[in-house]
């Protein structure tokens, strides 16, 4: 736990040399989901992953009502970075841990000597968008929240919605870190009006932010589903020539679920640049 005035930050750390990596999760997720895709890269390389506010074992404040916009999370893993204090970092991330990733790059360049997405959410939301009836706002608003037991759980998700690819061992990593202990049995984590919150909001407008970087940059995008809109593509490209990106064939958003000997791949490729 990295202690913040405000709270503590649940790290894992699988240890290891060199250049530290820290990968962060996407909205709903924690880092625990991500172990079997990061463990194995343990003593190759330092790996790290961390809770955002409203998420696993991390304690910061996180009201929904007074959640405004995506920019405290980069604020927070600016804070935790320098708590550590063993920069500069490859940063990781998916989905909004992507963009979180992303933000914080622009924000500290110092931290930070790379940077790799997978399937970041970068889009614009239309003009004049009920932000409210976003069927994905309106079904995590419902989602259940209490189980009575783990295998409940496990029995509601496995093979359906957003875990309908996943393997087996990465379910049971999410549920790891995504239930706790509840008088009625076990509760998610990240509440579902945090997380529904979080897709309300979407993303600010990145572009002064990819600006603003100053690493090399890796993105890989999905076939299917992805959040990476074509028009924000564009512009990493035209502004960062020389950023790695390429389109996974065969992937949808949960790429690193998916494939994750390429996550571990790319990651390498990253520390030893």
């Amino acid at each position: 736990m990295i202690a913040l005035p405000d709270g503590a930050v649940h790290l894992l750390d699988w240890g290891g040399a060199g250049t530290p990596i820290l990968f962060t999760h996407a909205n709903g997720f924690n880092a625990f989901t991500y172990t079997p895709i990061l463990g194995p890269l343990a003593g190759a390389a330092h790996v790290m992953a961390g809770d955002l506010r409203g998420h696993g074992k991390t304690t910061l404040p996180a009201d929904p009502a007074a959640h405004t916009d995506w920019t405290v999370y980069p604020r927070d893993l600016v804070r935790m970075l320098d708590a550590l204090g063993q920069g500069p970092y490859v940063l990781a991330g998916h989905s909004m841990g992507g963009t979180s990733s992303l933000l914080a790059a622009a924000a500290r360049p110092d931290l930070v000597r790379a940077l790799v997405l997978f399937d970041p959410v970068a889009v614009d939301f239309p003009e004049g968008l009920d932000r409210d009836q976003i069927p994905l706002v309106v079904n995590t608003r419902k989602r259940r929240a209490v189980f009575p037991d783990i295998e409940s759980a496990r029995r509601a998700y496995t093979g359906r919605g957003a875990f309908k690819t996943w393997p087996a061992e990465t379910l049971d990593a999410y549920l790891k870190g995504g239930l706790k202990p509840d008088p009625e049995g076990w509760r998610l984590a990240c509440a579902p009006d945090w997380e529904a919150q979080n897709f309300r909001l979407g993303p600010p407008d990145l572009r002064s932010a990819i600006d603003a970087l100053a690493c090399p940059i890796t993105l890989l995008h999905a076939e299917e589903g992805s959040t990476t809109g074509a028009p924000l593509l564009a512009y990493i490209r035209a502004r960062h020539p020389s950023a790695q990106i390429e389109h996974i064939a065969g992937t949808t958003h949960f790429l690193p679920m998916e494939r994750p000997e390429l996550v571990r791949a790319v990651l390498l490729d990253a520390v030893s640049r």
